[in-house]
């Protein structure tokens, strides 16, 4: 059955912070891609230690709450629950379906990372993720050793399964429209927006493509 829910929020540009120690500065990028755009905020901060991790949550969940738009921690279901963020995003190795929902209920997105795999993918929606994530597409200067997915994924994941489907990895507002063609409902994006000199406007240039 089709999650509306889910549906209604995961869609359009799907805006990951960088690594930015920061804050300051983290949100003032943060503020400029949410006003070009960004239909979702996901905090993803692979050098900060758990204090400034719990900070720098606290404080993008008022902006996003100002945009109302969704707020998802990645990786830390914990920190998720702790800050009350929508939602939580779970790469390999980051616990489960199961054990988030434990943790916070149906109110909260759970979305999962299936890389190329559509076996991944089958059993996070089976196991009650409200979408997934496919990637990377590209080269990412983020992951750079990413494993590579297609369009072809895309297409075969629309047909199958009946939640949002995110592309990430390298993806830039003049590569974007095959995946969207392909059937992703958001793309998932860091350095197109964040490493931009014009950090709003490069969000604007994803907000106003073609998104289903």
């Amino acid at each position: 059955m089709k999650n509306i829910r889910a549906y209604e929020k995961i869609k359009g540009l799907y805006a990951v912070t960088p690594d930015e120690l920061d804050t300051e500065e983290l949100l003032r990028c943060a503020k400029l891609a949410l006003l070009g755009g960004a239909r979702i905020l996901q905090y993803r901060n692979k050098a900060a230690d758990k204090e400034l991790r719990t900070l720098q949550s606290f404080e993008l969940l008022k902006l996003a709450r100002e945009f109302s738009v969704p707020f998802i921690i990645n990786d830390d279901a914990q920190l998720a629950e702790l800050v009350g963020a929508d939602g939580v995003h779970l790469g390999m190795g980051d616990g489960n379906v199961a054990e988030a929902r434990k943790l916070f209920g149906n109110d909260k997105l759970i979305g999962v990372s299936c890389y190329n795999r559509m076996s991944l993918a089958r059993k996070a929606v089976q196991e009650g993720a409200d979408y997934v994530a496919f990637g990377s597409f590209f080269v990412s200067t983020v992951k750079p050793g990413a494993v590579p997915a297609t369009p072809e994924l895309l297409r075969q994941a629309r047909q199958e399964i009946a939640v949002p489907i995110v592309a990430i990895g390298g993806i830039t507002a003049r590569n974007a429209s095959q995946l969207l063609d392909a059937g992703a409902n958001a793309l998932a994006v860091i350095s197109a927006v964040f490493r931009a000199d014009d950090i709003q406007g490069a969000a604007r240039e994803f907000a106003a493509l073609n998104f289903h």
